[in-house]
Formats: structure tokens, C-alpha cells, sequence
């Protein structure tokens, strides 16, 4: 005899579905986008891949919201690489629980940091009309996202505790499995919604790096050597 599938069956397919485009497509199609992007942008517009500084605008309060933003999301950034990199060795890091409450509340107060000077750069351009003018729709959408992505970790970091630990068995293998292309969900998909978000967050940030002015952190002047003198 041949049943119909019923509700519950159908509703599971669906969300093996989602699940298939959230954490294998979308982060393949991001990643694409990202290289594509980034070659196509410096080998049209190479004159334009810039941070295009506003500073000669307003400096009191660019320094005072890119300092913090820099400095705490660049070391975040740094020790979720060398968790990904090391893992046996961070494994034994946070195995000791001194340690594991160190690294949380570093990491915490380093998120905090960037989000108020998220936060800060946000009013600037908001307040000062000079900078307001020359702010581009990229830049806002970027500056939106990198709020909800930081927001997001935060939320997860107070909530959902000692993601320096489980962040090695959720997000690196999921990783992992990505870099070799034999993509694996089951690692992520009973996650929290929030995680989840935060996790494809990263992936949204690398589709639109092309597009905006962080595309300059990866140009290096070296045609300088040899570009005639001016």
C-alpha cells in the first residue's frame, strides 16, 4: 500500500532543505561571490579599492569608535582562527577551567568593545553631515551587518556559555567538512537559532566584502616598484 507522506514528514523535508541551502549552498555561493567579486572590483575599479578615509572629515569620533572596533574584532577574529587551526591545542587550552573562564571573559569584554565602537562610528556618520554625504549604501548595509553579526555573538557568548569549548565540535568540524568538500549539516543544525544566525552571519559579511571598502585589507601597493614616477 502507498501512504501520502503526512505533515510531519513533509515538514521535515523542508527543513532538511533549508538546512542544505543555509549551511552548504549559501556559504559555497559566498565564498564564490567573494573571490569573483574581489578579482572583477580591483581588475575594473583598481583605482577605487580603497578604505576611502573620512577622516580628514571628522576625526575625534572616528578614533574614538575605530579603535575599539578594530582592536576587539581583530583579536576575536584571530582566536576563532587559531581554535579552527589548532584544535588539539586549543582543546587542551580551555580544557582547564581557569582558562576557559579567562578566555570567555576576554572575549566578551572584547565584543562589547567593538560593538561600542560599532556603535560610535554609527552616530558619527549619522551626526556629521560631511560624512553623512559622501556615506554610500554599501557602507551602511555593511555597517548594519557587522552590528547584527557582533550583536549576535554577544548574545550567544551570554546566553549559550563556553562557546570557546563547544565551538570546537559545532562550528570547526562543520568548517572542516566544508574546506574538503564533503559538506556535513548535522554538526550545526540542533544549534540555537541565534548561533546559526551568527555562524551564516560570517558567510553574509564575506558575499558583500567585494562590494564595500574592507575589499582594500587583501590590495597590497606593490605595482608601486615599477609604476612610472608621477
Amino acid at each position: 500500500l502507498h501512504t501520502t507522506p503526512g505533515p510531519a514528514f513533509r515538514m521535515e523535508e523542508s527543513l532538511n532543505a533549508l538546512n542544505t541551502f543555509m549551511f552548504v549552498v549559501f556559504p559555497y555561493v559566498a565564498i564564490v561571490v567573494c573571490i569573483v567579486g574581489s578579482i572583477w572590483r580591483y581588475s575594473s575599479t583598481g583605482f577605487k579599492v580603497s578604505s576611502l578615509s573620512s577622516q580628514f572629515l571628522e576625526g575625534r569620533a572616528l578614533f574614538w569608535g575605530s579603535v575599539p572596533w578594530h582592536y576587539g574584532i581583530l583579536i576575536i577574529l584571530l582566536a576563532h582562527v587559531v581554535a579552527f587551526l589548532f584544535q588539539d591545542a586549543w582543546a587542551a587550552l580551555v580544557a582547564d577551567q581557569t582558562t576557559l573562564y579567562s578566555l570567555e571573559l576576554i572575549g566578551l569584554s572584547l565584543a562589547i568593545a567593538a560593538m561600542l565602537g560599532l556603535s560610535v562610528l554609527l552616530i558619527r556618520r549619522l551626526r556629521s553631515s560631511r560624512v553623512l554625504v559622501v556615506t554610500s549604501t554599501m557602507d551602511w548595509i555593511l555597517l548594519v551587518a557587522r552590528l547584527a553579526q557582533v550583536a549576535l555573538g554577544i548574545w550567544s557568548a551570554l546566553f549559550f556559555r563556553w562557546g570557546s569549548d563547544w565551538y570546537l565540535f559545532t562550528a570547526v568540524p562543520w568548517l572542516t567538512s566544508l574546506a574538503t568538500f564533503s559538506p556535513e549539516t548535522t554538526f550545526v543544525t540542533s544549534l540555537p537559532w541565534v548561533v546559526k544566525l551568527h555562524m551564516l552571519g560570517g558567510f553574509v559579511i564575506l558575499a558583500i566584502f567585494p562590494f564595500t571598502r574592507m575589499v582594500h585589507i587583501v590590495t597590497v601597493p606593490i605595482t608601486y616598484l615599477w609604476r612610472p614616477y608621477q
